[in-house]
Formats: structure tokens, sequence, C-alpha cells
């Protein structure tokens, strides 16, 4: 089961109504949950079926109901089975299906839903190109997958460089993060991405203006870099 506290002003704790909860209440009807995601104002649930439900804000289509309805209790995610990893960015949600593809939904303005277009999604659609994928993070408006055999890739916004390609444009399809290999985990922050890698190092790229990269400097990074002192 799962259970939610924290603002609710448009239904993201899942329980029937709007009001704030101090303590964890139980989510609306969710049984078998293996993993969930929080966005800004959205939450979702993958299930042992391989199914995932959503609820709370979904101005974007972000729950994947095929609505831009909010909702106060969990929906199925239309269309969408077989699924092994979840992530929720600001207002989009992506999944790694079991194939190792990834689709995504929601808000697709800097094209973070890696589908070629920057047209908002209110179902899944598939990434473009992309497979093998093992993990998913997503920020405000990137989102990025790490690859079976430790390859990053990432596409949607790009002004700080937090897609790691060395360049500050935007990308509407996956982009390989520039010279970064042995990833075994990857984190998104809002306008920044990091990775682990397979020799217990940390690496960093994005923005960095409040030193969110770790390098002991306040400079945007636009390919990862190693975090300081961290082993």
């Amino acid at each position: 089961t799962v259970r939610c506290w924290g603002r609710n002003d448009t239904g993201q704790l899942g329980d029937g109504s709007t009001s704030d909860r101090l303590t964890p209440v139980a989510v609306s009807g969710l049984v078998e949950v293996t993993a969930i995601a929080a966005g800004a104002h959205h939450t979702c649930a993958l299930l042992v079926s391989g199914e995932v439900r959503c609820w709370g804000t979904n101005t974007h289509g972000q729950l994947g109901d095929n609505s831009v309805t909010n909702r106060l209790t969990p929906e199925a995610v239309s269309g969408l089975v077989g699924a092994t990893y979840i992530v929720a960015g600001l207002a989009h949600t992506c999944a790694v299906v079991a194939n190792g593809e990834v689709r995504c939904w929601g808000n697709n303005g800097n094209g973070q839903l890696g589908d070629n277009s920057i047209r908002d999604r209110r179902t899944p659609v598939a990434v473009s190109g992309l497979t093998g994928a093992t993990a998913i993070a997503a920020g405000f408006g990137q989102t990025c997958a790490l690859i079976a055999g430790g390859a990053v890739y990432c596409w949607g916004d790009n002004w700080a460089g937090q897609l790691g390609d060395g360049s500050t444009y935007q990308r509407l399809t996956p982009v390989a993060v520039s010279g970064l290999s042995g990833a075994t985990a990857i984190a998104a922050g809002a306008y920044h991405t990091c990775a682990l890698v397979a020799v217990d190092t940390v690496r960093c790229w994005g923005s960095n203006n409040d030193g969110q990269i770790g390098d002991n400097n306040i400079w945007d990074r636009l390919t990862p870099v190693e975090v300081s002192g961290l082993n």
C-alpha cells in the first residue's frame, strides 16, 4: 500500500480529498505497489502487474489517463503494460517497459518526452530510438535513461547543460552524455543530473549556481565532472 502526506491542493496525496495532511494517509484503492514517483503536484505508483496509476494535477496530461482532469484518487495510465521503473518530473512522467523501451507522457514543451516533438501527450508515447534502458531520471524539463552497459542518454531542456552533451541546445530525442561510461545509477534535480559510476565515484553536469555539481565552484557544466572528495 502507499501512504502520503504534505500538500494536497490538487489531490496529489490520493486520499480523495484536497486537504493538506501533516501525517501519512492511505492512498485510496492501491495495493500490490512496488515503486512510487512524485512530481511537483502529481504522484504515480507502479504495481506488481506492471500497470501504473497516477493522481493529482493533470493540466498537461501527466497522469496519462487521456484527460487533463485533476484526480483525487489513482487512475490507470492508458495503454501502459509491463512497466518496470517509473519517474516523475515537474509535469511529466516516464516508465521503462519490459523490453527496455521508455514511454513518457505529460508536459513536452522542452522535448522532455523524447518523441521528437514539443506537443504535450495525455497518454504514453515511445521515446525515439531508445532501447536497453534499465533506469530513468526526470528533472523539471529533462529526462535521462541509464542503458544496460553503463551509457546514459538524455533529452529535453538543456539551457544549463543538464543533458551533458557539451551544448546548451534543447534536444527532442535522446543524445549520449559525453565521456560517461560505466554508470550504475542516475538521478536528476531541477536543472542538473548526476550518475554513479562503476568505480564508486559520482559525476554531475548542468546548473551549478548553488554548487549542486559538487566540484567546488559555481560554474555550470556542459559535460560530466567528478564530485570532489566523494568515494
